[in-house]
Parts: C-alpha cells; structure tokens; sequence
C-alpha cells in the first residue's frame, strides 16, 4: 500500500495491560509516537481493557490532538474478537466531540453500545458508519435518525437483542428510516436481530428503497415469511444491486429461489431453529 493508504490496528495485549500498566489512558500517546502513524490512512482500535475501561480516554485523546489526527480517514474503535473481549462486555465512551473534531474523516466503526453516545451527529464528509453490537440503544438510533450525514453512502447498524441492550422495536427502526435524511445512501444495512422478518418489512417500505443498490438485512432471523416478502418487494426496485441474507433462518427451498434473481445475492449460513419444550427458538448471529 502506497503512503497514506496504510492500516494499522493499536491494541494492548493482556500483560501490556495487567504488568505494564498500558490502558486506554496510554492509547493515543502510543500511536502518536509511532514512526508509522503519520503515514496511516486507516486506523483500528483494538482491545484497551475494555471489559473494565471505557474508551473515553482514547476518544478524548483523539480530539485533543485532533490535528495530529486529520489524515486518518478510515477510524474503528473496539476492533476485538470475542476471545479478546465479549462484544457486550466493551465499554464505548461519548462520542459527541469527534465529529467537529475529525472533519476529514470518511469512515466510522463502532464495536460495542455499553455506555456508547453519539450526540448530536453532525459531520459533512463522513460516507459510512457502522455499529457493531450486541444490542442498538435507542437513544443512539435516536441520534442517528436525527444526524446530518449529507454525504453518507453506507449504514450499517447492528440491532442485536433486548438481553444485550436493545431496548427499543420495529416503531424504533421505523421512525430511524422515515425521519432520517441520508440523500446519498447507497447501502442500508439493518441486520443482527431477533426481529428480522418485521425488519425486513419496516425496510422494505423505507423511503430509501429507490436509492441504495445494497441491501443488507443479514445475521438475523430472518424466515420463510420475511423471505417471501423479501422476494416479492426486491424485484420492483431495478436499482438494487446486491442482496445479504446470509445467516438465516429460511428454508432451502426459499432460499434457492433467491439465487435465480438477476442480482447478486448472498444467502449462505442457513441455520435450523431449535426446539426446546415445544417452544421454537432462533438467534440472531451476534449478541454476547
């Protein structure tokens, strides 16, 4: 990769943070003094103790020295896995001075919603923003829905369910679709939940339908029902391009007819729900 299109992912492994005293207050320091750092496009946060350390240092860190910072265009806190850090377990910080801080910014991703804020979103340039979650509070769709993102051209929210911090419904993601002003959206990513199949409707009759060529509505449980209103809705929007159903909870036999529109469409990871005292039940990929 030629200069200023590098990555580079910051972590503290388990010692680093338990013998050396490295921690979420030594972050933005440690990057700071990296021959490399000033040559980075992309930068990745990973684990800080984050399952008993908010990232509001590393945050704070970033708009204190945010002009240090204006060449990063590609930003991802809470980059870990679940060997690292449980997803539920992260503790994010507020988010609300970044915005104004880093105006040349082009990507945001989010790992985490304990104790997440995002304020009052307001960022010219910003073209994707992502959270990764194990549940989505309302009061950050709130945020989101009332964001002034004129530029944004992905979405890509994790719904996740109640027991991991969804505390909201189907009216929530609704009222996010209708009031939310995202002319240049091109990718709408509503997955990860225990409620796809009234997802999938609530997207399906966004006003966004005429505008993204991506469609992602994956990593839920989404079944036959969902499926077939998928299918019946998809066909009367030429202007979609791409298809994510992957992990779901459809039959083969929906499934496979997905495969025959003229689009590309993604339904791998067929899952089978379980039985417990004749009671059904199904997951949604990601919530722990």
């Amino acid at each position: 990769m030629g200069e200023g299109t590098k990555a580079k992912k910051y972590a503290y492994g388990y010692s680093e943070y338990t013998e050396q005293g490295k921690g979420p207050e030594t972050m933005v320091a440690d990057m700071l003094v990296d021959p490399e750092f000033g040559s980075l496009a992309e930068v990745s946060v990973g684990d800080w103790g984050a399952w008993e350390n908010s990232c509001q240092p590393i945050i704070d860190g970033i708009v204190k020295e945010a002009e240090k910072f204006a060449h990063i265009r590609h930003l991802f806190i809470g980059d870990m896995g679940f060997e690292e850090c449980e997803v539920s377990w992260i503790i994010q910080g507020d988010y609300s001075k970044l915005w104004a801080a880093l105006p040349n910014l082009k990507e945001l991703t989010i790992k985490g919603s304990t104790d997440l804020e995002l304020g009052k979103v307001c960022h010219e340039n910003l073209e994707s923003l992502t959270i990764i979650c194990g549940g989505l509070p309302e009061d950050v769709a709130a945020s989101i829905r009332d964001a002034k993102l004129p530029n944004l051209k992905k979405l890509l929210l994790y719904i996740g369910v109640e027991d991991y911090g969804f505390d909201g419904d189907a009216d929530t993601v609704k009222e996010l679709l209708e009031k939310a002003d995202f002319p240049k959206l091109e990718y709408l990513g509503i997955v990860d939940s225990e409620i796809q199949d009234e997802l999938a409707e609530v997207v399906l009759a966004s006003k966004f339908m005429g505008q993204i060529h991506t469609l992602d509505l994956s990593m839920g449980t989404l079944t036959d029902k969902g499926g077939a209103l998928v299918l019946e809705q998809v066909v009367k929007w030429p202007n979609i391009k791409r298809l994510d159903l992957s992990y779901h909870y459809m039959s083969e036999e929906m499934a496979s007819k997905f495969e025959e529109l003229p689009i590309e469409v993604d339904v791998s990871d067929a899952n089978e729900p379980d039985l417990y005292d004749g009671e059904v039940y199904m997951n949604a990929m990601l919530t722990e």
